[in-house]
């Protein structure tokens, strides 16, 4: 554990309320952590990093200008004493590059739990003096590089909702079910035992197409369902089907039933 060192960092996402909410995460789970600049894109961070050398950057790799991984590529160029934790959506096999190279990461949404391991390792290599292996650095971002020039989808992970005057970040895999309405899409996750409602401002034809089709099912034009979350499915005496998601009953259009029918 680090003691009377004063430890500085960047954050650096072009999502503004990506950076609050990592800036104020951090405050509480790391508050001797100096945030001396937040940067909104990957050039911008290169200059702060220049004139603040910072011990860490918080480092997203979807930037505009420069990407995460150019920044972290030319840091690892320059033998860069700053540590780069990156932060990413991106999927599981991506991660396992991550962890192969024992590179700092978090996911979006960051967890609280998530955040804290990646802080007590920060702390124990920093506290040690364990030199930023810029080898390790390149090496991970060949391995992402050639992964996310495969021809497998980007589909989402985490979404922004609103919640009366909030901005809430969730995780697509806590989500219920979405339900289109007449100019709004509201979004449904269990919480504390109850469904509760968040609102998208997109259509759901434009949600549809970033959503991961072998996880979330369209069930009725205006009804799209986390199958995971899906608790039954029922057919009454006249063929119509409706499937239950957090104690809600939800009718299957007749064109979507077939989805269902090997369940029969």
């Amino acid at each position: 554990m680090l003691t009377n060192t004063t430890v500085t960092a960047i954050i650096a996402d072009d999502e503004p309320l990506l950076r609050h909410h990592l800036n104020k995460a951090l405050g509480e789970e790391w508050p001797t952590l100096e945030i001396v600049a937040l940067a909104e894109n990957g050039q911008q961070a290169l200059e702060l990093i220049e004139q603040y050398q910072p011990d860490i950057v918080f480092l997203d790799i979807k930037m505009p200008q420069l990407d995460g991984m150019s920044v972290a590529k030319t840091l690892a160029g320059q033998n860069s004493d700053t540590r780069v934790v990156f932060v990413t959506a991106y999927d599981e096999f991506a991660v396992q590059a991550f962890e192969t190279n024992a590179v700092d990461y978090l996911l979006k949404p960051v967890s609280e739990k998530r955040l804290a391991q990646c802080v007590e390792k920060l702390q124990m290599k920093l506290s040690k003096k364990v030199p930023s292996n810029g080898a390790d650095v390149s090496s991970l971002i060949d391995q992402i590089q050639q992964l996310t020039n495969q021809t497998k989808p980007n589909y989402l992970t985490w979404i922004k909702a609103v919640k009366g005057e909030e901005i809430h970040l969730i995780s697509l895999s806590d989500v219920l079910y979405f339900k289109a309405e007449d100019k709004y899409i509201s979004l449904y996750k269990q919480e504390g035992g109850k469904s509760v409602e968040y609102l998208l401002r997109t259509s759901l034809k434009e949600l549809i197409n970033q959503l991961d089709p072998n996880l979330f099912w369209q069930i009725h034009r205006s009804s799209v369902v986390n199958v995971s979350s899906i608790e039954k499915v029922k057919k009454d005496f006249t063929g119509k089907m409706a499937v239950f998601v957090g104690g809600t009953k939800l009718p299957v259009s007749r064109a979507m039933q077939a989805k269902f029918t090997s369940l029969w």
